[in-house]
């Protein structure tokens, strides 16, 4: 089965596998696009030390597999904290924003802060500090020919629900657009419709997966996100971007990067199936299965 041109798979998915190996996957389900996960100790699919060879070596592999990259999900540190080496921090986001361009992605992704409700300082400030660093990578993508985006809400971060995304916003560019995951909103307390219409224009990219209040990481199906209510509120707002399933097996774990058995690899392939299969529906319904093709 071959699903709709705009929902993909983030390689998070297949954390448990070498790149090579994931994208085999993401390709045999069939899936024609991918956010490519360079979260160090959750996904590592993007070497952390990123030099020129290593990012030829991901470039190729991309390119070998054939398929379209939405989006690089990228961590640099805690934003929200003052780096030791300021110098370093940008390096790496230059190389992650080279290595995003030389890959025809859309935009690096990067985080709303640390994992930790609690700012550093004071909330305004960490909050300021984050938006800074959105700002300086969004300048720097500019000049790659490339884009930042920021995952404004995520339940484990600093900006962890739609208020602090609010807050985030408000000092942040209009040129580093968001990234909506239904799950996180969900997880939060916050409702889907509210964010997507607060939004509007600025969101960018859509993650797909399932949560209770309190727990972003339940299996599609399992959880509390109105996935039709959800998407009719995105096809109303003109919402023109992409869905990526992003369905980590072992995320923010020790062993989160580990090799797998075949069992569980088989495993892993099944449950995303299984996703994708209940959400591509849905999406046809919505109008936002296809490119250029909406029905309010």
């Amino acid at each position: 089965m071959t699903f709709p041109e705009r929902l993909g798979c983030s390689t998070i998915s297949f954390q448990h596998l070498a790149l090579p190996d994931a994208l085999r996957d993401v390709r045999a389900l069939g899936f024609q696009e991918i956010d490519l996960g360079a979260l160090p100790g959750v996904c590592d699919h993007v070497p952390f030390e990123l030099d020129d060879r290593a990012i030829d070596d991901v470039a190729s592999a991309i390119a070998d597999a054939g398929i379209r990259v939405r989006s690089v999900n990228g961590d640099v540190g805690d934003l929200n904290v003052p780096a030791a080496d300021r110098a370093a921090r940008r390096e790496h986001v230059e190389r992650l924003l080279r290595l995003t361009a030389a890959i025809g992605a859309d935009a690096l992704v990067l985080p709303c802060g640390a994992l930790d409700h609690e700012p550093a300082a004071a909330l305004d400030l960490d909050v300021a500090r984050v938006a800074h660093e959105l700002a300086v990578a969004g300048t720097l993508a500019e000049q790659l020919g490339t884009q930042v985006w920021v995952e404004s809400i995520h339940f484990l971060r600093l900006c962890w629900n739609a208020e602090r995304a609010a807050m985030l916003h408000e000092r942040t560019p209009e040129s580093v657009r968001a990234v909506l995951d239904l799950a996180h909103v969900v997880a939060a307390g916050d409702d889907v419709a509210d964010v997507v219409e607060t939004w509007g224009d600025r969101t960018a990219h859509v993650h797909l997966r399932d949560a209770v209040l309190g727990d972003f990481a339940k299996p599609i199906g399992g959880g509390d996100v109105d996935f039709e209510a959800a998407f009719a509120a995105l096809a109303a707002s003109g919402y023109a971007g992409g869905f990526t399933l992003e369905l980590p097996a072992r995320a923010y774990t020790d062993d989160a990067t580990s090799t797998s058995t075949p069992e569980f690899r088989a495993e892993r392939r099944t449950a995303i199936d299984d996703a994708a299969r209940h959400v591509a529906p849905m999406l046809e319904a919505a109008g936002l299965a296809h490119r250029g093709v909406q029905t309010v």
